[in-house]
């Protein structure tokens, strides 16, 4: 009874290798048969042996998609911003110094004046005056009592009143001196003079 237990579990034993060794072989055959240029999912250098194989669905040789977890932000695509790069240009200009628009000082504009002509006894009697902005310059008797002892006198007149440095641009006003000897032909002088200046002022 014993001999024929074990010859049992020995013919079962046998029969169990017989079928694992004929069943090796032939999967190392088709093993064998696998194209070996390149591998089904070939694994970077660089890259992580353990990581996870790649999802189903996903092409061999594609580079997996980065998984967002549940509390990291999301990287937004880089988007073409219309903002210019700190640096360029700025339109802004430095302050410059400002334009001097200061014309030099004009010259004051000369004018003549002339006043009325004045009779008396002795002839005629006319002064012109020539004025720069709000001064009398220079004074001018355009006409003076004539003949015998009249040009004399007349002479007297035009030498203390007339010219540049007479006695009106000295006073800018016709309260002159009298020139003694000749009080008429003085008196028409001052005449014409005043409504001179009341005209050019």
């Amino acid at each position: 009874m014993r001999r024929a237990f074990l010859a049992i579990t020995g013919l079962a034993a046998s029969t169990t290798a017989l079928v694992v060794l004929k069943g090796s072989p032939g999967t190392t055959q088709v093993a064998q048969d696998l194209p070996t240029a390149q591998a089904v999912n070939p694994t970077p250098q660089d890259a992580d042996p353990s990581a996870a194989p790649p999802a189903p669905g996903n092409p061999a040789g594609a580079a997996p998609k980065p998984s967002v977890s549940a509390g990291a932000p999301s990287s937004p695509k880089p988007s073409r911003s219309t903002a210019r790069p700190s640096g360029t240009r700025t339109t802004a200009k430095a302050p410059t110094a400002p334009r001097t628009t200061s014309k030099p000082p004009q010259q004051p504009t000369t004018r003549r004046v002339t006043g009325p002509g004045v009779d008396n006894e002795y002839g005629y009697v006319q002064v012109q005056i020539v004025v720069s902005g709000n001064r009398i310059v220079e004074a001018v008797s355009l006409s003076l009592p004539s003949g015998g002892e009249s040009d004399i006198h007349s002479g007297d007149v035009r030498d203390r009143y007339n010219g540049t440095g007479g006695e009106v641009v000295q006073k800018q006003s016709a309260n002159l001196n009298t020139v003694s000897g000749a009080t008429e032909t003085s008196n028409s002088y001052k005449q014409s003079l005043r409504a001179a200046i009341e005209q050019a002022f």
